[in-house]
């Protein structure tokens, strides 16, 4: 890297920090701004939010260094995910609006009480710091690999920026900072990969001489029956992890917030070919990476064929992405520890004010505790096997028992925190206790199963057991009693309000397109090679920031004439 890649490096994490600071006057103003984005936020950007938020850097890391390894099989397992969004899109995302909450741990507490929500905070709270620290990781490591800097010193700033600006903002500074990030990581990778094909000859000598079964979407670690279990663990995650939740929830109504997941599937059932072809592709030019060096395939791509500048360009959107997922968690726990854990047990008359300065200040806590957990995961055997054991462990264990309740009214605290006890007992066991003390380890596709198996089975069984005895949990139909309540309608004024945050968001987010349309536009005109690739993409993403320009002009004179006058 050169002086110019720091630049650029420097220029966009300064806009993402300056989007954070322009919603901090926004989030400060009442708790519905900053925790539910005024509760009324446009579908298309919850739905680009809750995909950027679904991947980070890790992508690049864990499936990249997967597609390094054994080609195809990293596309496979990323079209699980468009499966799975699929499925939630259809039956999952409507169930959420539909119950009225803001927060998953609202719906706890509702449908199972207070001592169940306040168990299920806990262990979804340590369960985010632990999956935060896995995609600040990955960031870490490409930067690291780009710069001279240490591991541990990158992992550390990117942390700080994250979490200053997700303090400042709230809910808006993270679903308008998701969007800019995904155009950021968008542009990045359509420049890299005709750039990659160039270098490597093009398509068909790229695929002559790669490795024999380098293009079969299964192999003995990721079989079939991997990929089905994996579909089941996507499915509860997607569909019931708290910060996605967020996003079913925060829309006006249950359309938009099926919506919200139509667009999370149909991008992710196009975009890992253009993620997982340059880390590939870089087999066929340096086949001679060993362990842990394939998680930096992607960035050694990108050392070799992109002219400075562009280099900090791949960074700005790999740090973009990670940050994106990374301050999603992070709003999600603040807003759990505020809303549902401080004011329940510590402070039951606390103001609006209270409440958000306390979320500011989990928030910067809880930064520090993601760091630390990052820097250690080295020393657990690499990115990869981390981010498997916890999807293992806890994903179908916390999520599946809520997700059933959504569609059972038979299930009960004893019988979800039944499953969740008795899965989180056996994976962990399975995971972490046996290879220690028996030095035996699960396979692949094993470990995979079993994580989602346990809490399935042990809920139907409570299903069959209280079918048979005519059983429905005296709380199940408390969202079915209040009804018209669970759909928020606003008044005249606090519909203003939300119409003018989306206003003002829109063009927040119009206004950093064409910004960072005018940085890569510049980095093509400076650029010796491949310039007129780099001017075309830049360009686009300016014809699109003016569009969205206007729809934000066009939507506020609907409001004015419908609100104001109607």
């Amino acid at each position: 890297m050169v002086q110019l890649d720091f630049i650029v490096m420097a220029v966009f994490a300064l806009l993402i920090f300056a989007i954070g600071l322009a919603f901090t006057k926004m989030g400060s103003k009442n708790g519905q701004a900053f925790f539910e984005a005024g509760g009324e936020t446009p579908w298309w950007i919850n739905g680009l939010s809750l995909f950027i938020s679904y991947f980070s850097a890790g992508t690049f890391v864990v499936w990249g260094s997967i597609a390094y390894k054994f080609g195809l099989v990293a596309n496979a397992i990323q079209l699980t995910m468009a499966i799975s969004g699929g499925i939630v899109a259809f039956f999952i995302a409507k169930r959420w609006k539909k119950t009225g909450v803001k927060t998953a741990a609202e719906y706890i507490g509702r449908r199972f009480g207070l001592k169940t929500q306040q168990f299920y905070t806990y262990l979804v709270l340590t369960m985010s710091m632990f999956t935060t620290a896995s995609v600040l990781y990955p960031v870490g490591k490409m930067v690291h690999v780009a710069t001279p800097y240490s591991l541990n010193a990158c992992i550390v700033i990117i942390g700080v920026i994250i979490v200053l600006y997700t303090a400042a903002g709230g809910l808006w500074a993270v679903l308008v900072t998701d969007v800019v990030q995904f155009v950021i990581l968008t542009a990045s990778v359509l420049i890299v990969l005709p750039i990659a094909l160039e270098t490597v000859g093009g398509f068909d000598k790229f695929t002559n001489q790669a490795p024999v079964d380098f293009f079969k979407p299964f192999n003995n670690d990721y079989t079939f029956g991997f990929m089905l279990a994996f579909i089941v663990y996507q499915t509860m995650y997607i569909g019931g992890n708290w910060s996605y939740v967020q996003r079913y929830t925060s829309v006006k109504d249950e359309k938009d917030s099926q919506k919200v997941a139509f667009i999370f599937t149909i991008l992710y059932l196009v975009s890992p070919i253009l993620w997982m072809l340059p880390p590939m592709i870089y087999r066929v030019i340096n086949p001679h990476l060993q362990g842990l060096e394939a998680e930096g395939a992607y960035m050694m791509l990108c050392q070799k064929i992109l002219p400075s500048g562009l280099i900090g360009l791949v960074l700005a959107g790999m740090i973009s992405a990670t940050s994106s997922k990374a301050n999603t968690t992070i709003n999600l726990a603040a807003t759990v520890f505020a809303t549902d854990l401080y004011k329940n047990l510590i402070r039951p008359k606390a103001s609006e004010k209270e409440l958000i300065l306390m979320a500011r200040l989990f928030t910067l806590l809880f930064g520090a505790g993601t760091v630390g957990i990052a820097i250690l995961i080295p020393e657990v055997g690499g990115i990869v096997d981390f981010v498997l054991k916890i999807a293992s462990i806890a994903g179908g264990a916390l999520f599946a028992p809520i997700i059933w309740s959504l569609f059972s009214k038979r299930q009960t605290t004893f019988s979800t925190v039944s499953a969740t006890v008795t899965a989180l007992i056996v994976n962990i066991w399975f995971e972490m206790l046996m290879p220690m003390l028996m030095h035996e380890k699960l396979s692949r596709t094993v470990e995979t199963v079993l994580g989602q198996a346990v809490p399935l089975a042990v809920l139907l069984g409570f299903e069959l057991y209280y079918r048979s005895k005519g059983m429905v949990h005296d709380k199940a139909g408390v969202f079915e009693q209040t009804e018209p309540q669970n759909v928020v309608t606003l008044s005249k004024e606090h519909h203003r309000d939300a119409e003018e945050q989306n206003i003002f968001g829109i063009r927040v987010i119009a206004l950093s397109m064409a910004v960072v349309s005018i940085g890569i536009v510049t980095l093509g005109v400076m650029a010796t090679l491949y310039g007129k690739v780099v001017m075309g993409v830049g360009a686009i993403i300016f014809l699109v920031s003016i569009l969205v320009w206007l729809a934000a002009n066009k939507r506020k004179k609907f409001i004015d004439q419908t609100i104001l006058h109607g």
